[in-house]
């Protein structure tokens, strides 16, 4: 039980400073800013997931319709 302990505690310590050394380079979305591509994939995820709602949403109204009309 006190190796897992180890174990465990070694792990996340790694993890950390992993983390840390990783933190200067630059990332996607730092490059994606700099050439406005973040912009057009926000607006693709906002277009998918009003999608995704406005599909849920329309579903209801029917089955609410169709539970209406069977009593």
């Amino acid at each position: 039980m006190h190796k897992q302990i180890k174990r465990l505690l070694a792990c996340f310590i790694m993890f950390l400073l992993s983390n840390i050394v990783f933190a200067q380079q630059t990332t996607e979305t730092e490059v994606m800013k700099s050439n406005g591509k973040i912009y057009v994939v926000m607006i693709v995820v906002i277009v998918i997931v009003l999608g995704l709602f406005g599909y849920v949403f329309s579903l209801d109204r029917k089955i609410s319709r169709l539970e209406k009309n069977n009593d």
